[in-house]
């Protein structure tokens, strides 16, 4: 249940009523009026924008309209309705709307917040797809948070969601990976190994270089590297795949597939989707102009071949294959989307890193133009994080040679804490990540203060059944929740309600930060609730040879407990029962 899309509901058959009474102008569009919790919740319980997106098509004056809503609504859950400013109309709700919404809760339980807005549309959500030449950096524990929580998130809202790395083992990368293995195979054969200048210097190869002697004996040392290039590369590129399966465990991910580049190569089907866009006219021979600034990589000043993504919204045309004959970095990216797309998906979203900004248009362009449009992609940048000691920057033992590693992080802050944190910015927004500042115990540190809030709501329950009180759900939803009356109670009740609402934006803006933000603030009603009760006995959760009063109050908290639990699920985060 959406309370916000209830009342939105009547709100609209108000303004039918209205334009069959020829109070409004009939074929009037009603998509932009909403229904949202007003700026000033003194103001009231709730707030519409009809009247001033209605006017200007209407030919009328904004008040007058809502001064007319106002008279039609006359719902029993709606005990006010004040026009406001220019326009705005507030609307006031009977307590039992809210007391509805805890029962809700607890009988949904899992389920309350849950929307089928999707649909069952089918979307692809990649992320992480980190080069498979080492174990995954500090850089990329942010992408895979947010890729992972933003599946959760979708699949809660509805959403036939599929998890997706795709594999970067097709370029050059993958070929030093086998050249820095086999110095390590050398190096477990009792040779000094020669890491020069431009391999992976990390200490992570050395059991790769053990096994492939386990595998090998010495059997390679005198053989050319045309003889052992691809063998030791395919052998490597699994070795480090199963390195980071293991870090993406540790930090609670999982993939539903994986996906090599590679495959893409000799198959056909970079051809496939290049005739297809060559079919559409949008594949011909040119030269580009020299952009500006630095040149990119793939850009020469010569006859190629070319995709005219400008035709699809992109700044230029891009080149997918150079004078050589050999495929742009472009070209498997475009038959990687060109393959997600003949898998039926109806979304796809790649999560990349923020270097990836001049990526965007191109990939959109070729999406737009293999779907004919169908298949929208949303691209999500995410910046960079920054490590901090006690407001410092901090430097950790660089095991892997060259960078900090997800493991490094995970074990050091544990990965309920770093996922949680991972995601209080917004994707594209710097994030700093402080050891000190995200475990310790304050109201600054927002995973600790839910957690804590999860915490007691479990003391609560645990004191309760001490008490001989039956908490038991059924209970709870057949108590008199007339016994909840006091403002401060009313309100966590309506923030309560504010879930489903809270789940269905963050499904649309693929925002899975705006769960993490409900939740503290969520967390802090509950304290400040609980604060209260401190100095006013009768605001006590539990009380004491009353258990009827107790279980409405209790009915509250255990809907509380009902909605961290499902954000912090969305998240990736495991609730607290108890704080140590």
């Amino acid at each position: 249940m959406n309370l916000f899309t209830d009342l939105r509901g009547i709100v609209v058959a108000a303004l039918e009523q209205m334009a069959q009474a020829g109070e409004l102008p009939a074929g009037l569009d009603y998509a932009n009026v909403a229904v949202e919790p007003p700026r000033d919740p003194a103001h009231g319980d709730m707030a519409t924008n009809a009247a001033m997106v209605l006017a200007k098509p209407a030919g009328m004056k904004p008040r007058d309209i809502a001064d007319r809503l106002a008279a039609r609504l006359t719902d029993p859950r709606i005990s006010g309705a004040e026009v406001a400013g220019p326009g705005f109309l507030n609307l006031r709700l009977a307590p039992d709307v809210w007391r509805g919404v805890l029962q809700d809760a607890i009988r949904q339980g899992g389920d309350f917040g849950r929307s089928q807005i999707g649909a069952g549309a089918r979307v692809n959500v990649e992320f992480v797809s980190a080069n498979p030449t080492g174990p995954m950096h500090v850089g990329h524990v942010r992408g895979a948070v947010f890729g992972d929580a933003l599946a959760n998130l979708l699949d809660f809202s509805g959403h036939e969601v599929t998890r997706e790395y795709y594999i970067n083992d097709g370029g050059a990368q993958v070929d030093v990976l086998a050249r820095s293995a086999y110095e390590r195979y050398r190096e477990a054969n009792g040779l000094e190994p020669a890491i020069s200048e431009g391999l992976y210097p990390g200490d992570y190869l050395i059991p790769v270089g053990e096994a492939l002697k386990a595998k090998y004996g010495d059997s390679l040392l005198d053989k050319p590297e045309s003889e052992w290039l691809t063998e030791i590369r395919e052998f490597a590129t699994e070795a480090m795949m199963e390195v980071i399966r293991a870090d993406l465990a540790a930090l609670g991910v999982r993939m539903d597939v994986y996906s090599s580049e590679k495959a893409l190569y000799g198959t056909g089907k970079i051809e496939a989707a290049i005739e297809r866009l060559k079919g559409m006219g949008l594949i011909y021979r040119g030269v580009l102009e020299p952009p500006k600034g630095k040149l990119p990589e793939d850009w020469e000043a010569r006859e190629q071949t070319l995709f005219r993504s400008s035709a699809h919204g992109d700044d230029s045309d891009r080149p997918i294959q150079k004078s050589d004959g050999a495929w742009t970095y472009f070209a498997p990216d475009i038959a990687y989307h060109w393959d997600k797309i003949e898998r039926g998906f109806d979304q796809l979203i790649d999560v990349l890193g923020a270097d990836h900004g001049g990526y965007v248009k191109r990939m959109n362009a070729a999406v737009k133009a293999l779907s004919n449009g169908r298949v929208p992609l949303d691209v999500k940048l995410i910046q960079l994080v920054k490590l901090f000691r006690n407001g410092e920057p901090f430097k950790m033992s660089k095991r892997a040679g060259t960078f900090v590693t997800l493991r490094d992080v995970v074990e050091e802050a544990g990965a309920d804490v770093t996922r949680f944190i991972m995601l209080t910015r917004k994707n594209d927004a710097a994030l700093d990540f402080d050891f000190s500042r995200v475990l310790e115990q304050s109201k600054d540190n927002p995973v600790w203060y839910v957690q804590y809030a999860s915490a007691r709501v479990h003391s609560v329950l645990r004191r309760a059944r001490e008490a001989g009180i039956d908490v038991s759900d059924d209970a709870l939803l057949s108590a008199d929740l007339s016994r909840i009356s006091h403002a401060a109670e009313l309100d966590l009740a309506k923030k309560v309600a504010e879930w489903p609402r809270i789940v269905e934006h963050a499904a649309r803006a693929h925002e899975p930060h705006r769960v993490a933000f409900f939740l503290y603030e969520l967390a802090s009603d509950l304290h400040s609730l609980w604060n209260r009760g401190n100095d006013d006995t009768s605001l006590r959760f539990v009380q004491d040879g009353d258990s009827a009063t107790s279980q409405a109050k209790i009915a509250l908290v255990r809907a509380v407990g009902v909605v961290i639990s499902s954000g912090l699920g969305i998240l990736g985060v495991t609730p607290a029962e108890e704080m140590r």
